[in-house]
Protein backbone atom coordinates (compact mmCIF):
# COMPACT_ATOMS: atom_id res chain seq x y z
CA UNK A 1 0.00 0.00 0.00
CA UNK A 2 0.82 3.40 -0.69
CA UNK A 3 0.14 6.52 0.86
CA UNK A 4 0.62 10.33 1.45
CA UNK A 5 -0.51 12.19 4.60
CA UNK A 6 -1.21 15.63 4.05
CA UNK A 7 -1.79 16.88 7.45
CA UNK A 8 -4.14 20.23 7.18
CA UNK A 9 -2.79 21.97 10.72
CA UNK A 10 -6.26 24.70 10.98
CA UNK A 11 -4.83 26.20 13.86
CA UNK A 12 -2.54 28.15 11.68
CA UNK A 13 -5.16 28.40 9.18
CA UNK A 14 -7.67 30.33 11.08
CA UNK A 15 -4.76 32.58 13.14
CA UNK A 16 -5.83 35.57 12.16
CA UNK A 17 -8.73 34.81 10.34
CA UNK A 18 -11.86 36.89 12.37
CA UNK A 19 -13.13 39.46 10.44
CA UNK A 20 -11.16 38.86 7.25
CA UNK A 21 -12.01 41.13 4.54
CA UNK A 22 -9.30 39.98 2.30
CA UNK A 23 -10.05 38.77 -1.47
CA UNK A 24 -8.53 36.49 -3.51
CA UNK A 25 -7.79 38.37 -6.60
CA UNK A 26 -4.93 37.68 -8.19
CA UNK A 27 -3.05 41.00 -7.18
CA UNK A 28 -3.76 40.04 -4.01
CA UNK A 29 -2.23 36.91 -3.78
CA UNK A 30 0.85 38.24 -5.90
CA UNK A 31 1.58 40.72 -2.82
CA UNK A 32 1.29 37.26 -0.88
CA UNK A 33 3.76 35.63 -3.22
CA UNK A 34 6.25 38.84 -3.06
CA UNK A 35 6.30 38.88 0.67
CA UNK A 36 7.24 35.60 0.85
CA UNK A 37 9.98 35.72 -1.88
CA UNK A 38 11.64 39.11 -0.19
CA UNK A 39 11.29 37.29 3.09
CA UNK A 40 12.82 34.02 1.67
CA UNK A 41 15.88 36.00 -0.06
CA UNK A 42 16.41 37.89 3.29
CA UNK A 43 17.13 34.86 5.12
CA UNK A 44 18.71 32.64 2.56
CA UNK A 45 21.44 32.22 4.79
CA UNK A 46 19.53 30.31 7.55
CA UNK A 47 19.35 27.16 5.21
CA UNK A 48 21.58 28.28 2.59
CA UNK A 49 18.96 27.60 0.27
CA UNK A 50 16.14 30.19 -0.99
CA UNK A 51 12.87 28.81 0.19
CA UNK A 52 11.33 30.45 -2.26
CA UNK A 53 10.09 27.88 -4.97
CA UNK A 54 6.46 26.68 -6.44
CA UNK A 55 3.54 27.72 -4.39
CA UNK A 56 -0.51 27.07 -4.37
CA UNK A 57 -2.76 29.34 -2.28
CA UNK A 58 -6.06 27.70 -2.09
CA UNK A 59 -9.72 28.28 -1.80
CA UNK A 60 -11.08 25.26 0.42
CA UNK A 61 -14.71 26.30 -0.47
CA UNK A 62 -14.41 26.48 -4.11
CA UNK A 63 -10.99 24.67 -5.03
CA UNK A 64 -9.72 27.39 -6.98
CA UNK A 65 -6.05 28.06 -6.65
CA UNK A 66 -3.49 30.69 -7.85
CA UNK A 67 0.07 29.68 -8.03
CA UNK A 68 3.56 31.66 -8.24
CA UNK A 69 4.43 30.08 -11.39
CA UNK A 70 2.79 27.42 -14.29
CA UNK A 71 2.88 24.16 -13.90
CA UNK A 72 4.22 21.50 -16.20
CA UNK A 73 1.41 19.79 -17.43
CA UNK A 74 -0.75 23.12 -18.68
CA UNK A 75 -3.40 23.14 -16.69
CA UNK A 76 -2.96 26.49 -15.65
CA UNK A 77 -4.08 29.64 -16.68
CA UNK A 78 -1.37 32.82 -16.70
CA UNK A 79 -2.97 36.05 -15.22
CA UNK A 80 -0.05 38.83 -14.94
CA UNK A 81 2.44 37.29 -12.40
CA UNK A 82 0.29 34.84 -11.01
CA UNK A 83 -1.63 31.50 -12.79
CA UNK A 84 -4.75 30.14 -11.68
CA UNK A 85 -7.26 26.85 -12.30
CA UNK A 86 -9.40 24.30 -10.45
CA UNK A 87 -8.04 21.92 -8.03
CA UNK A 88 -8.96 18.39 -8.99
CA UNK A 89 -10.98 16.41 -6.25
CA UNK A 90 -8.70 13.93 -6.25
CA UNK A 91 -5.74 16.41 -4.97
CA UNK A 92 -6.33 16.54 -1.00
CA UNK A 93 -6.45 20.15 0.24
CA UNK A 94 -3.90 21.09 3.33
CA UNK A 95 -1.55 23.18 4.58
CA UNK A 96 0.81 21.02 3.19
CA UNK A 97 3.91 20.31 0.40
CA UNK A 98 2.28 18.37 -2.19
CA UNK A 99 3.38 16.72 -5.99
CA UNK A 100 0.86 17.95 -8.78
CA UNK A 101 1.12 18.91 -12.04
CA UNK A 102 4.67 17.83 -12.34
CA UNK A 103 6.31 19.63 -9.82
CA UNK A 104 6.05 19.91 -5.97
CA UNK A 105 4.64 22.32 -4.50
CA UNK A 106 3.84 24.53 -1.29
CA UNK A 107 0.28 24.66 -0.21
CA UNK A 108 -1.58 27.26 1.63
CA UNK A 109 -5.54 27.46 2.36
CA UNK A 110 -6.69 31.04 2.00
CA UNK A 111 -7.81 33.00 3.32
CA UNK A 112 -4.50 33.99 5.09
CA UNK A 113 -3.71 36.00 8.17
CA UNK A 114 -4.27 39.88 7.61
CA UNK A 115 -1.08 40.21 10.10
CA UNK A 116 1.73 39.99 7.87
CA UNK A 117 4.31 38.31 10.06
CA UNK A 118 1.64 35.27 10.26
CA UNK A 119 1.19 34.91 6.94
CA UNK A 120 4.66 34.81 5.70
CA UNK A 121 4.99 32.24 9.33
CA UNK A 122 2.90 29.68 7.45
CA UNK A 123 4.30 30.18 4.02
CA UNK A 124 7.53 29.70 4.71
CA UNK A 125 6.46 27.07 7.32
CA UNK A 126 4.81 24.96 4.01
CA UNK A 127 8.00 25.95 1.47
CA UNK A 128 10.31 24.32 3.72
CA UNK A 129 8.50 21.05 3.59
CA UNK A 130 8.73 21.07 0.00
CA UNK A 131 12.29 21.69 0.06
CA UNK A 132 12.78 19.35 3.09
CA UNK A 133 13.84 16.19 1.07
CA UNK A 134 16.66 17.95 -0.73
CA UNK A 135 18.55 19.26 2.85
CA UNK A 136 18.18 15.59 3.80
CA UNK A 137 15.56 15.64 6.66
CA UNK A 138 12.62 12.76 6.35
CA UNK A 139 8.98 13.46 5.61
CA UNK A 140 7.42 12.16 8.95
CA UNK A 141 4.17 11.99 10.90
CA UNK A 142 4.56 9.93 13.88
CA UNK A 143 1.75 9.11 16.22
CA UNK A 144 2.33 10.32 19.98
CA UNK A 145 -0.50 8.77 21.32
CA UNK A 146 0.92 9.05 25.04
CA UNK A 147 0.05 12.69 24.75
CA UNK A 148 -3.18 11.99 25.14
CA UNK A 149 -2.59 9.89 28.40
CA UNK A 150 -2.77 11.45 31.64
CA UNK A 151 0.79 11.88 32.39
CA UNK A 152 1.84 12.23 28.78
CA UNK A 153 -0.46 15.71 28.88
CA UNK A 154 0.92 16.28 32.63
CA UNK A 155 4.56 16.27 31.81
CA UNK A 156 4.20 18.07 28.28
CA UNK A 157 1.73 20.87 29.86
CA UNK A 158 4.49 21.12 32.62
CA UNK A 159 7.23 21.82 29.72
CA UNK A 160 5.43 24.25 28.15
CA UNK A 161 4.57 26.27 31.53
CA UNK A 162 8.76 25.96 31.71
CA UNK A 163 9.20 27.25 28.25
CA UNK A 164 6.92 30.48 28.75
CA UNK A 165 8.71 31.40 31.98
CA UNK A 166 11.92 30.74 29.94
CA UNK A 167 10.79 32.82 27.17
CA UNK A 168 9.59 35.87 29.47
CA UNK A 169 13.10 35.29 31.48
CA UNK A 170 15.34 38.61 31.55
CA UNK A 171 18.46 37.23 31.88
CA UNK A 172 20.53 34.02 31.43
CA UNK A 173 20.54 32.41 34.80
CA UNK A 174 16.53 32.68 34.80
CA UNK A 175 16.26 31.25 31.41
CA UNK A 176 18.63 28.51 32.50
CA UNK A 177 16.47 27.84 35.65
CA UNK A 178 13.30 27.41 33.78
CA UNK A 179 14.84 25.62 30.42
CA UNK A 180 16.42 22.63 33.08
CA UNK A 181 12.64 22.33 34.37
CA UNK A 182 11.30 22.02 31.17
CA UNK A 183 14.28 19.38 29.89
CA UNK A 184 13.36 17.98 33.23
CA UNK A 185 9.76 16.95 32.62
CA UNK A 186 10.40 16.03 29.06
CA UNK A 187 12.65 13.46 30.44
CA UNK A 188 10.48 11.86 33.06
CA UNK A 189 7.98 12.24 30.31
CA UNK A 190 9.72 9.60 27.99
CA UNK A 191 11.00 7.55 31.02
CA UNK A 192 7.44 6.86 31.57
CA UNK A 193 6.15 5.75 27.81
CA UNK A 194 9.12 3.33 26.11
CA UNK A 195 10.05 4.82 22.20
CA UNK A 196 8.32 8.35 23.62
CA UNK A 197 11.52 9.99 23.32
CA UNK A 198 11.96 8.94 19.58
CA UNK A 199 8.16 9.25 18.08
CA UNK A 200 8.28 12.56 19.86
CA UNK A 201 11.80 13.53 18.05
CA UNK A 202 10.42 12.11 14.86
CA UNK A 203 7.38 14.98 14.85
CA UNK A 204 9.61 17.83 15.65
CA UNK A 205 12.32 17.09 13.55
CA UNK A 206 9.16 17.29 10.51
CA UNK A 207 6.91 19.89 11.89
CA UNK A 208 8.91 21.34 14.66
CA UNK A 209 11.94 22.70 12.60
CA UNK A 210 9.74 23.78 10.18
CA UNK A 211 7.80 25.99 12.27
CA UNK A 212 11.24 26.82 13.48
CA UNK A 213 12.29 27.88 9.49
CA UNK A 214 8.12 29.99 9.73
CA UNK A 215 8.84 31.77 12.85
CA UNK A 216 12.57 33.07 12.03
CA UNK A 217 11.46 34.15 8.06
CA UNK A 218 8.56 36.26 9.56
CA UNK A 219 10.91 38.82 10.64
CA UNK A 220 9.11 39.22 13.97
CA UNK A 221 11.18 41.57 16.09
CA UNK A 222 12.14 40.01 19.10
CA UNK A 223 9.44 41.44 21.30
CA UNK A 224 6.66 40.12 18.59
CA UNK A 225 8.56 36.50 18.48
CA UNK A 226 8.15 36.04 22.04
CA UNK A 227 4.70 37.22 21.91
CA UNK A 228 3.99 35.10 19.05
CA UNK A 229 5.56 32.10 21.16
CA UNK A 230 3.70 32.99 24.32
CA UNK A 231 0.30 33.25 22.84
CA UNK A 232 0.87 29.92 20.43
CA UNK A 233 1.36 27.70 23.76
CA UNK A 234 -1.44 29.00 24.85
CA UNK A 235 -3.66 28.54 22.31
CA UNK A 236 -2.23 25.14 21.95
CA UNK A 237 -3.13 23.95 25.33
CA UNK A 238 -7.17 24.87 24.36
CA UNK A 239 -6.99 21.88 21.78
CA UNK A 240 -8.61 18.69 22.66
CA UNK A 241 -5.76 16.37 21.99
CA UNK A 242 -1.71 16.91 21.62
CA UNK A 243 -1.03 14.29 19.83
CA UNK A 244 0.27 14.97 16.42
CA UNK A 245 0.13 19.18 17.14
CA UNK A 246 2.91 19.34 20.11
CA UNK A 247 6.02 19.76 18.01
CA UNK A 248 5.25 23.32 16.83
CA UNK A 249 5.34 24.77 20.00
CA UNK A 250 8.08 22.82 21.65
CA UNK A 251 11.50 22.93 18.83
CA UNK A 252 10.40 26.67 18.10
CA UNK A 253 11.22 28.01 21.51
CA UNK A 254 14.04 25.65 21.99
CA UNK A 255 15.41 26.99 18.21
CA UNK A 256 14.37 30.39 18.40
CA UNK A 257 16.33 30.41 22.30
CA UNK A 258 19.52 28.58 21.18
CA UNK A 259 19.29 30.92 17.66
CA UNK A 260 19.90 33.93 20.09
CA UNK A 261 23.54 32.50 20.37
CA UNK A 262 23.65 30.44 17.43
CA UNK A 263 22.29 31.63 14.62
CA UNK A 264 23.65 28.70 12.57
CA UNK A 265 22.74 25.53 14.89
CA UNK A 266 20.01 24.25 12.19
CA UNK A 267 22.75 23.47 10.09
CA UNK A 268 24.39 21.61 12.14
CA UNK A 269 21.83 19.14 12.95
CA UNK A 270 19.93 16.03 10.53
CA UNK A 271 17.57 13.71 10.32
CA UNK A 272 19.43 11.49 12.72
CA UNK A 273 19.62 14.46 15.23
CA UNK A 274 18.63 13.39 18.54
CA UNK A 275 17.17 17.20 19.35
CA UNK A 276 16.37 16.68 22.78
CA UNK A 277 20.17 15.79 23.64
CA UNK A 278 21.20 18.68 21.11
CA UNK A 279 19.26 21.21 22.93
CA UNK A 280 20.18 20.37 25.88
CA UNK A 281 23.71 20.26 25.41
CA UNK A 282 23.80 23.84 23.13
CA UNK A 283 21.99 25.27 25.95
CA UNK A 284 24.45 24.03 28.58
CA UNK A 285 21.26 22.48 30.65
CA UNK A 286 22.62 19.79 33.10
CA UNK A 287 20.09 17.54 34.40
CA UNK A 288 19.80 15.63 38.10
CA UNK A 289 20.03 11.86 37.63
CA UNK A 290 16.93 11.98 39.92
CA UNK A 291 14.26 12.96 37.54
CA UNK A 292 11.20 11.98 39.71
CA UNK A 293 12.52 13.87 42.79
CA UNK A 294 13.10 16.69 40.62
CA UNK A 295 9.90 16.76 38.95
CA UNK A 296 7.65 17.16 42.39
CA UNK A 297 10.17 20.03 43.76
CA UNK A 298 9.64 22.09 40.29
CA UNK A 299 6.37 21.17 39.17
CA UNK A 300 4.13 23.81 41.54
CA UNK A 301 6.45 26.62 40.12
CA UNK A 302 4.83 25.44 36.52
CA UNK A 303 0.53 25.32 38.03
CA UNK A 304 1.47 21.77 38.71
CA UNK A 305 -1.62 21.36 41.00
CA UNK A 306 -4.23 22.38 38.80
CA UNK A 307 -2.74 21.29 35.65
CA UNK A 308 -3.09 17.84 37.74
CA UNK A 309 -6.13 18.15 38.55
CA UNK A 310 -7.60 19.15 35.20
CA UNK A 311 -6.14 16.51 33.91
CA UNK A 312 -7.69 13.86 36.16
CA UNK A 313 -10.93 15.03 35.55
CA UNK A 314 -9.87 14.68 31.71
CA UNK A 315 -9.27 11.40 31.79
CA UNK A 316 -12.59 10.50 33.28
CA UNK A 317 -14.03 11.98 30.18
CA UNK A 318 -12.01 10.22 27.90
CA UNK A 319 -12.81 7.07 29.19
CA UNK A 320 -16.26 7.27 28.31
CA UNK A 321 -16.00 8.69 24.81
CA UNK A 322 -13.45 5.77 24.30
CA UNK A 323 -15.74 3.81 25.17
CA UNK A 324 -18.86 5.07 22.72
CA UNK A 325 -16.21 4.89 19.83
CA UNK A 326 -15.29 1.27 20.43
CA UNK A 327 -19.04 0.36 20.07
CA UNK A 328 -19.85 2.41 16.98
CA UNK A 329 -16.41 1.19 15.27
CA UNK A 330 -15.84 -2.09 16.49
CA UNK A 331 -18.51 -4.31 18.78
CA UNK A 332 -21.53 -2.72 16.47
CA UNK A 333 -21.98 -3.12 13.32
CA UNK A 334 -19.56 -1.08 10.98
CA UNK A 335 -18.52 -0.32 7.85
CA UNK A 336 -14.49 -1.60 6.86
CA UNK A 337 -12.59 0.09 3.91
CA UNK A 338 -9.21 -0.68 2.89
CA UNK A 339 -6.71 1.35 1.98
CA UNK A 340 -5.35 0.57 -1.39
CA UNK A 341 -3.21 4.07 -2.16
CA UNK A 342 -4.51 6.46 -0.02
CA UNK A 343 -3.76 10.16 0.29
CA UNK A 344 -5.01 11.80 3.39
CA UNK A 345 -5.82 15.45 4.85
CA UNK A 346 -7.15 15.82 8.57
CA UNK A 347 -7.33 18.81 11.44
CA UNK A 348 -4.68 17.35 14.09
CA UNK A 349 -6.09 19.04 16.55
CA UNK A 350 -8.85 16.93 17.77
CA UNK A 351 -8.01 13.37 17.53
CA UNK A 352 -8.61 10.45 19.84
CA UNK A 353 -6.01 7.35 20.34
CA UNK A 354 -8.52 4.42 21.70
CA UNK A 355 -6.06 2.37 23.13
CA UNK A 356 -3.95 -0.10 20.99
CA UNK A 357 -7.04 -0.76 18.14
CA UNK A 358 -6.54 2.02 16.31
CA UNK A 359 -7.01 6.63 16.41
CA UNK A 360 -10.56 7.97 15.99
CA UNK A 361 -10.35 11.26 13.69
CA UNK A 362 -13.10 13.01 13.82
CA UNK A 363 -12.72 15.10 10.29
CA UNK A 364 -10.97 13.68 7.43
CA UNK A 365 -10.72 13.39 4.08
CA UNK A 366 -9.39 10.15 2.16
CA UNK A 367 -8.77 10.04 -1.66
CA UNK A 368 -8.33 6.09 -3.07
CA UNK A 369 -8.27 4.16 -6.07
CA UNK A 370 -11.86 3.11 -4.73
CA UNK A 371 -13.11 7.20 -4.85
CA UNK A 372 -13.32 9.58 -2.02
CA UNK A 373 -14.13 9.07 1.67
CA UNK A 374 -15.17 12.73 3.29
CA UNK A 375 -15.82 11.95 7.25
CA UNK A 376 -17.05 14.80 9.37
CA UNK A 377 -18.82 12.76 11.98
CA UNK A 378 -15.67 10.64 13.17
CA UNK A 379 -13.58 7.41 12.27
CA UNK A 380 -11.45 5.02 12.96
CA UNK A 381 -7.98 4.60 11.61
CA UNK A 382 -6.26 1.47 12.18
CA UNK A 383 -3.21 1.47 14.21
CA UNK A 384 -0.71 0.68 11.03
CA UNK A 385 -2.79 2.65 8.75
CA UNK A 386 -3.66 -0.06 6.50
CA UNK A 387 -7.76 0.51 6.72
CA UNK A 388 -10.46 3.13 8.37
CA UNK A 389 -13.98 2.02 10.12
CA UNK A 390 -17.14 4.17 9.80
CA UNK A 391 -20.51 4.12 10.52
CA UNK A 392 -22.93 2.00 8.50
CA UNK A 393 -24.00 3.21 5.30
CA UNK A 394 -27.74 4.35 5.05
CA UNK A 395 -27.88 5.62 1.48
CA UNK A 396 -27.11 4.90 -2.05
CA UNK A 397 -27.80 7.58 -5.11
CA UNK A 398 -25.62 6.08 -8.31
CA UNK A 399 -22.28 5.65 -7.41
CA UNK A 400 -22.87 8.19 -4.01
CA UNK A 401 -23.02 5.93 -0.43
CA UNK A 402 -23.15 8.47 2.58
CA UNK A 403 -24.00 7.42 6.42
CA UNK A 404 -23.69 9.17 9.79
CA UNK A 405 -21.58 12.00 8.86
CA UNK A 406 -19.45 10.55 5.90
CA UNK A 407 -20.08 10.59 1.83
CA UNK A 408 -18.29 7.88 -0.61
CA UNK A 409 -17.86 8.57 -3.81
CA UNK A 410 -17.14 5.54 -5.52
CA UNK A 411 -15.28 4.95 -8.61
CA UNK A 412 -16.66 1.96 -11.07
CA UNK A 413 -15.51 -1.15 -10.08
CA UNK A 414 -16.28 -0.76 -6.82
CA UNK A 415 -19.12 -2.18 -5.20
CA UNK A 416 -20.30 -2.51 -1.20
CA UNK A 417 -21.21 -5.77 0.15
CA UNK A 418 -22.73 -6.47 3.94
CA UNK A 419 -22.09 -9.89 6.00
CA UNK A 420 -25.26 -10.74 6.62
CA UNK A 421 -24.10 -12.60 9.83
CA UNK A 422 -21.69 -10.22 11.62
CA UNK A 423 -23.87 -6.96 9.48
CA UNK A 424 -20.80 -5.21 8.42
CA UNK A 425 -20.43 -4.00 5.25
CA UNK A 426 -16.64 -3.75 3.30
CA UNK A 427 -15.85 -2.64 0.02
CA UNK A 428 -14.79 -5.09 -2.52
CA UNK A 429 -13.66 -4.52 -6.13
CA UNK A 430 -14.86 -6.13 -8.97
Amino acid sequence: MKQTVATAFFFLFVLGVKAQTQSTSPDTVSIFFDELKTASKKNIGLWNKDLYGPMILIDPKTRELFANEPDLEGILKGNGTTYSGILPAAVNIANTAVNWGGKRWAMAMLPLSENKENRINLLAHESFHSIQPSLGFTLNNAENNHLDQKKGRIYLRLELEALKQAIRSNSEKEMKQHLTSAFTFRKYRNTLYKGSETTENLLELNEGIAEFTGLIVSGRNKEQARSSLLNGIDGFMKNPTFVRSFAYYTTPVYGYLLYQKDPDWNKKIDAKTNLTSYFSKALDIRIQADLQKEVKKRSDHYNGQSIIKEETEREEQTKRLIAEYKLKFIQQPHFEIKFEKMNVSFDPRNIMPVEDLGTVYPNIRITDLWGILTIENGALMSPNWDKISISNPVKTENRKVSGDGWTLELKDGYTITKDEGSGNYKLSKN
